[in-house]
């Protein structure tokens, strides 16, 4: 029997890599280019994945393609630690006046989300002396054993895996589906069962749960959670390793939210598929670790660093944040047409380009995972890629590049909206 190629190449990857490492598609890419990519076999198909909420300005941008191409002509890696370079600098001054709040800041770069989640907690808790750290039910912080543990989703992410690294915490995230006074309840009885308030270092969240279903924090949350920090001398961290760099309509969430959290971690659409992640804080607290305290060989990559700086240009010269709210509104009025047709739909929720559609069996709230997947599967089919999320596997995501042009937007919501009424 002749096998295809894609065939050929998973039967050798079954062999040849783990099967803890999941791959949602049974094909593999050959190239991308803007909202597309096409698979080794030549098939075509519209990129509503952007790498997980990476590929916010599109594949091959020409200006990041040039960045690197330039960065590679004169040098690829000296580590910072050893031979420094002006590129990563100046990149920090760059973050440190587009992050919220006009105070004093630092950053520092590393490779992936989880690395700047792990760096974040060992600046807080160098900054505090304090060890104990609360985050949130829903949350996903990365794969490294501290940031899993901060992580609120067992499957796939916890299961086997444990014991985790003691005096984390968990409470309800306050979102559409948890009230604030119960989550309000469950962090002060945190603090009379579990762990008094003056030993936790930090608490953070993601401003828009990621893995957990697109889900919005309440602003008077946010507000709250301020308070509660200010009060107890703890400090917030901001979790933007997905909702950042331009994706929610801003460039940042949190701008959106009227509140400035001590520290804020960025990843995934900062560099353009090259992995480069940022620790960004108040001035006195990046400052808390001594000199070696902080860094890695391949953090702050001369080569990632190039990208970045292409990226913020992009942001601001073709106002990417500001598009991606539009197709945002467009794509959450479209699905949400289709309520009286798909009985699944339960919510359309997002910001900005941050959108998600949650459904549930019809006439219920138990959460559909099997719909969920066919609705993936159809849309595949005809050459859109989605992923899902959510505690329950019953959400579809949508992170489509904020550069994709209107017809192949227009094609992506005609497959979408087939596969919705068809599933």
């Amino acid at each position: 029997m002749n096998h295809s190629l894609n065939e050929q190449i998973l039967a050798r990857k079954a062999a040849a890599t783990p099967r803890g490492v999941g791959v949602m598609a049974p094909f593999f890419v050959d190239r991308a280019e803007g909202a597309e990519l096409w698979d080794v076999e030549g098939r075509r198909f519209i990129d509503f994945a952007g790498g997980i909420a990476v590929m916010n300005v599109g594949h091959g941008h020409p200006k990041v393609k040039a960045a690197l191409q330039a960065q590679l002509e004169r040098f690829t890696h000296t580590c910072y630690q050893v031979v420094p370079y002006e590129s990563y600098v100046s990149l920090a001054e760059k973050l440190n006046a587009l992050t919220p709040g006009s105070h004093a800041k630092k950053t520092a770069f590393f490779s992936t989300g989880a690395e700047a989640v792990e760096n974040a907690m060992k600046i807080a808790r160098s900054a505090t002396k304090r060890s104990g750290v609360i985050a949130f039910s829903g949350a996903f912080h990365g794969r490294s054993m501290f940031a899993v543990a901060l992580t609120g989703k067992v499957q796939p992410y916890k299961a086997g895996f444990g014991p985790f690294p003691p005096e984390i915490y968990h409470a309800p995230f306050p979102c559409h589906c948890a009230d604030l006074a119960e989550v309000k309840k469950a962090v002060h009885h945190l603090f009379k069962a579990d762990i008094e308030p003056s030993r936790v270092a930090a608490i953070i969240f993601e401003p828009i749960q990621g893995e957990g279903g697109f889900n919005v924090i309440q602003s008077a949350a946010v507000q709250w959670l301020r308070e509660l920090c200010d009060e107890h001398g703890i400090l917030l961290i901001a979790d933007e390793v997905q909702s950042g760099f331009g994706r929610t309509g801003t460039m940042f969430a949190m701008e959106q939210f009227g509140v400035i959290p001590d520290i804020l971690v960025s990843a995934k659409s900062l560099a353009a598929g090259m992995p480069l992640s940022a620790v960004t804080g108040r001035a006195e607290i990046m400052d808390a670790p001594a000199p070696g305290g902080l860094g890695g060989t391949y953090a702050g990559n001369p080569m990632a660093i190039a990208a970045a700086h292409a990226v913020i240009e992009i942001m601001a010269e073709e106002q990417l944040p500001q598009r991606g709210a539009k197709l945002g509104e467009r794509l959450k009025a479209e699905i949400g047409a289709l309520r009286d047709r798909v009985p699944q739909i339960a919510d359309v929720r997002g910001l900005g380009a941050m959108v998600a559609v949650e459904f549930n069996r019809a006439g219920s709230t138990e959460p559909d995972a099997d719909f969920t997947k066919r609705v993936q599967a159809l849309a595949l089919q005809q050459g859109l890629i989605l992923l899902s999320c959510g505690v329950n596997g019953n959400v579809l995501r949508f992170l489509f590049p904020l550069t994709i042009a209107e017809p192949l937007f227009d094609e992506a919501l005609t497959i979408l909206r087939e596969a919705l009424l068809n599933a």
